[in-house]
């Protein structure tokens, strides 16, 4: 390996060091509370240091919400693919992001505070945020919709409608579990979505 391909590879961990650290800010200060000061600071860096991996505050806090982005794929949707077309890939789905919502609780979640932070406020973190969240719901209508063709659910399920009950339920999880810290939270949680899966479910297919 040339002394250039070593200093390339050298700053590429150092990048990756340095989100991996913006994203454990972000998440438990918000995308606002991530600055480069903190950054440099936590990073033993300088700022000047941390700029050279990125060319803004802005562009630094998009790449936090695409590895956010990527972490929650591979954690939730890549491996409820391996899952069987149907209900037994959308209860997969939601039983991992239950999963991952354990660990929220202490962490938090960044499309929950960033929603809070970007609501109304136009820009490139609010698209980005807008896309990701948005993404996400697609691949949930999309698992729904193939439960509904396997015959899984009754044929006159709305998926949009089911979809909003699901994440209405991840919703008041977070705010249950991580603001009110009331136990049991997640057993709840799963429980309703249970109870919903059984409202939707085809009977004839039993």
């Amino acid at each position: 390996m040339s002394t250039t391909e070593k200093l390339m590879r050298k700053g590429e961990l150092t990048r990756v060091a340095i989100l991996d650290a913006a994203l454990h800010i972000a998440c438990r200060d918000g995308l606002e509370g991530l600055t480069i000061g903190l950054l440099a600071e936590q990073m033993n860096m300088s700022k000047s240091g941390v700029f050279a991996h990125f060319g803004s505050r802005e562009d630094l806090q998009i790449d936090v919400l695409k590895l956010y982005h990527t972490y929650f794929e591979q954690e939730i949707f890549y491996p409820s693919l391996l899952q069987k077309r149907g209900l037994a890939r959308l209860e997969s789905m939601f039983s991992l992001w239950i999963k991952r919502v354990s660990v929220e609780i202490t962490s938090g979640c960044i499309y929950i505070s960033g929603a809070v932070e970007y609501d109304d406020r136009p820009g490139a973190i609010r698209e980005t945020l807008v896309w990701m969240v948005s993404t996400w719901q697609k691949a949930l209508r999309r698992a729904v919709q193939q439960a509904i063709d396997t015959g899984n659910l009754k044929p006159e399920t709305d998926p949009d409608q089911l979809v909003f009950e699901m994440y209405g339920l991840i919703l008041a999880l977070h705010h249950d579990a991580r603001f009110l810290k009331k136990p049991g939270s997640m057993a709840r949680a799963q429980f309703s979505f249970n109870r919903l899966i059984d409202y939707y479910r085809n009977q004839i297919e039993e």
